[in-house]
């Protein structure tokens, strides 16, 4: 894709991730929108990047993910590229009690929340490029995070086949595959040790720049390319 002069809808753009891609994206040259759950933390961006675009939307409800489409076809019809990167992640056992409501809510945003967006914005003429958001654990699970991890399995395989699906429209398909970044998702703290959500974004773009389409870093770049056999032994060694 070309990395300046697009018009960009990031879910879950204020935070982690998405925040890194926000400030990015809008570093070379591009009109960025986000969207997500809580109208402050959306202002605080806006406050940092004066010609950001904000709109309030629970993903997990289809009522807005339906009217978020047609906000954007109204006032944002030339928009041409779609990051579904907005993602929950609980640490749950299948004793909990509340497993079943927290493996609800995790499928309706991590799945089928990007999957009802990319069919409403595929219908967008202007739409010429996709980027999903998966996991390295969609490789090899975590299984403190079962759900999430089936969650980032499924999205990864859908985005191979979303990539087939849309050669025939033009619409170019790139999956972000990051590792453990320090970020808050799953709770404040929790990844603390890890990498920085800088660095990973600086090698996101360098990647792009490159004109790859399976973006990775670090140990997400080993995993997806790791044997059956190496997987394995990468799964005993993260579930001891």
């Amino acid at each position: 894709m070309k990395l300046s002069n697009n018009k960009i809808l990031i879910t879950g753009g204020a935070t982690g991730i998405g925040l890194g891609l926000t400030e990015r994206f809008i570093q070379e040259n591009n009109q960025v929108i986000i969207c997500g759950r809580r109208k402050e933390a959306l202002q605080e961006v806006s406050d940092k990047f004066p010609g950001l675009i904000t709109k309030v939307c629970d993903l997990s409800e289809e009522s807005e993910r339906i009217e978020l489409y047609h906000w954007i076809a109204e006032h944002h019809s030339d928009l041409n590229v779609l990051v579904n990167n907005a993602g929950i992640q609980n640490w749950v056992d299948i004793s909990d009690e509340r497993f079943y409501d927290k493996a609800k809510s995790e499928i309706e945003i991590n799945v089928i929340a990007p999957l009802h967006l990319t069919s409403l914005f595929t219908g967008l003429q202007s739409l010429d490029t996709v980027i999903n958001v998966t996991s390295a654990l969609a490789f090899s699970p975590l299984t403190k995070v079962p759900v999430y991890c089936a969650t980032k399995a499924f999205f990864h395989s859908f985005t191979l086949s979303l990539r087939h699906l849309l050669k025939s429209k033009d619409i170019v398909v790139i999956e972000v595959i990051p590792p453990a970044l320090n970020t808050d998702l799953g709770g404040k703290g929790l990844h603390s040790e890890h990498p920085a959500v800088a660095d990973f974004i600086n090698a996101v773009f360098q990647q792009l720049k490159e004109g790859k389409n399976e973006l990775t870093f670090g140990y997400s770049e080993m995993l997806s390319k790791a044997t059956p056999t190496e997987i394995q032994g990468m799964f005993k060694r993260m579930n001891p």
